[in-house]
């Protein structure tokens, strides 16, 4: 993690006319990489006794890393994310906390996001520093690249220590506390992205979606305006007082005076579930259009139809969307048992799209962190997690040969 440093307090105006540093500041300032520092130093002056604990808080919050090469939503030099910290009595309660934290950002991803992700624990080299361990969920994007959605770590004690964060036992006995820290950013925005869209713009889950059915009516004369307006206003009515997740269904009407095929471009490339267009022909008979926007399929249904099977099609959207993605990827999950197999699963293949390449495979590790740097010098592969679901399984180090007592995770990641 490199940190965005504050060296000088001001600037001045050089004999140059350039603005250069003045006024060097006595201790150097880091702008907030993380929180866990913040949160210490208050954990320290807020917890006393063991009746102050568990100690349970979550935030919103900007930071800052320096970043060389910036990827929108991906790594950028400031981000929004959702972090959580939080003090224990014993190691078995953090530990509790810490796996708890996993399964909300699992279940988040998977049943809101509708993207599937692997579950497991980083190694050494990977978790987070001063981290007794690290856990995390890691996702395939659509270039077979991994991206780490979320993280959850049992901070141990080795915080407490550091900042001397202690409280008195019900035995009278001075005590350190366990500690955790969690975390997902604004990058789950880019896994939306990258997980379900295309070319034609955004794909967004129902259970997120801003907007999940927009109306476009058509019409060529005033008077046809009148009637399919009255149409489409009833119908959006009608959807509107369908509960949806823990609202209702959100229905937008569009009456812009555009081309219809304007409006269709536009809000497929916002990625609204749903699509229902109504014009003359469709007031006289009762039907509307429907348009689902994960394949584009076209079908006439009655406008009664519409509103009894609205909720239903839109579930099935949401698990459209997961398990589409699901099978993408584990069509690009491979076990591989040999070094030439595994050099040449991420060596990049087609000259046109050389971002292609390789994907997630479970492969032998003999646990020695030399093996794992080999691995990312040479190719740019980490290893993902270890899944906490991975039986023991007797093979060969991918690298060096040695024994290894699991499969883990490898890939290409941002």
């Amino acid at each position: 993690m490199e940190c965005a440093v504050v060296t000088h307090s001001r600037l001045e105006k050089g004999k140059d006319g350039q603005l250069h540093p003045a006024s060097p500041l006595q201790e150097e300032l880091v702008v907030r990489p993380t929180s866990e520092t913040i949160m210490m130093e208050s954990f320290k002056r807020w917890i006393r006794s063991y009746r102050d604990l568990p100690l349970l808080i979550n935030q919103w919050a900007n930071v800052v890393r320096w970043e060389m090469r910036t990827r929108l939503f991906l790594r950028t030099l400031e981000f929004l994310w959702q972090e959580g910290h939080t003090a224990h009595a014993t190691y078995e309660d953090a530990e509790d906390e810490t796996r708890k934290m996993l399964e909300v950002y699992r279940s988040f991803a998977e049943d809101t996001m509708a993207i599937p992700v692997y579950v497991g624990k980083k190694t050494e080299s990977e978790k987070f520093a001063g981290a007794l361990h690290t856990y995390c969920i890691e996702a395939m994007m659509q270039d077979r690249k991994a991206l780490q959605a979320g993280t959850s770590h049992n901070l141990g004690q080795n915080f407490a220590k550091a900042f001397d964060i202690t409280y008195l036992s019900k035995d009278q006995k001075q005590e350190l506390c366990w500690t955790t820290s969690w975390g997902v950013s604004t990058r789950l925005v880019g896994g939306i992205i990258m997980t379900h869209s295309d070319d034609q713009g955004l794909v967004l889950p129902p259970k997120l979606a801003p907007t999940h059915i927009v109306i476009v009516p058509i019409w060529k004369s005033d008077e046809e305006r009148a009637q399919v307006l009255d149409y489409a206003g009833g119908l959006k009515a009608s959807l509107e007082k369908l509960a949806y997740g823990s609202g209702r269904l959100q229905v937008e009407l569009d009456v812009r005076d555009l081309r219809p095929g304007n409006k269709f471009f536009e809000w497929e490339r916002k990625g609204v579930p749903l699509r229902v267009e109504c014009g003359p022909r469709d007031v006289a008979s009762g039907n509307v259009v429907l348009v689902r926007r994960i394949d584009g399929k076209k079908e006439i249904v009655p406008k009664e139809k519409l509103v009894s099977d609205a909720i239903s099609m839109l579930e099935g959207f949401q698990k459209a969307l997961y398990e589409k993605a699901k099978k993408f990827r584990d069509e690009n999950t491979v076990s591989i048992d040999d070094r030439a197999g595994f050099l040449q699963y991420f060596t990049p293949k087609n000259a046109e799209k050389p971002e292609i390449h390789g994907g997630f495979a479970r492969a032998g590790w003999c646990e020695q962190g030399s093996c794992e740097a080999k691995a990312k010098e040479d190719l740019k592969v980490t290893i993902r997690c270890i899944e906490l679901d991975a039986k023991p399984e007797a093979g060969k180090c991918i690298l060096c040969g040695s024994p290894s007592p699991r499969r883990v995770i490898w890939a290409k990641a941002y």
